[in-house]
């Protein structure tokens, strides 16, 4: 069964700018600038972003929130008929709570070749060996999701190789 798409390419772009405002969130605090939001019947219900780093807890993915806080906000584990964005393909877990969460569509920026569960190595979400598989659209607003992505990372190198020559600097030996 072929399952479409339920909004335009403005209301994509729209709620994948919210899902980069809680991507730069994330960034603020120092973690992967990755964002979530999911969206019921055109009104955004649940939000988060990357906190891995501040809660020390592998689980603290920026889906993961979203879906924790639409799930609170309709009272139910069930988000049917919902749509999620994220600024990065979702990983093996967060498939499978998006899947266990029976969200309806999953729009995404960037891929993930590394850990990617929605098409890149895997393909957990329109598995429809599963009882429940999800509409999965890729590319929306990749390359500024990729952008924050790639520069993020850029500015950790950069600081780790001025760490690292500081301490190697003449004035650090005695």
């Amino acid at each position: 069964m072929e399952k479409r798409s339920s909004l335009t390419q403005e209301q994509k772009e729209y709620f994948m700018q919210e899902a980069i405002k809680e991507a730069k969130k994330a960034e603020q605090m120092a973690e992967v600038p990755i964002g979530a939001v999911v969206v019921y019947q055109g009104e955004i219900i649940g939000r988060g972003h990357n906190q891995r780093e501040t809660q020390q807890q592998a689980t603290a993915h920026a889906e993961m929130f979203a879906i924790q806080e639409a799930c609170e906000k309709v009272g139910s584990w069930r988000l049917e008929s919902s749509q999620l964005f994220v600024t990065l393909e979702p990983c093996v877990m967060c498939s499978g709570a998006i899947q266990l969460a029976r969200v309806e569509e999953i729009y995404f920026g960037a891929f993930d070749p590394k850990g990617g569960a929605c098409g890149s190595l895997l393909n957990i979400a329109t598995d429809e060996r599963f009882n429940h598989w999800s509409y999965v659209e890729s590319g929306i607003l990749a390359e500024e999701c990729g952008q924050l992505l790639s520069q993020f990372f850029k500015k950790l190198r950069e600081a780790k190789k001025l760490r690292k020559k500081a301490s190697h600097s003449p004035e650090n030996s005695i």
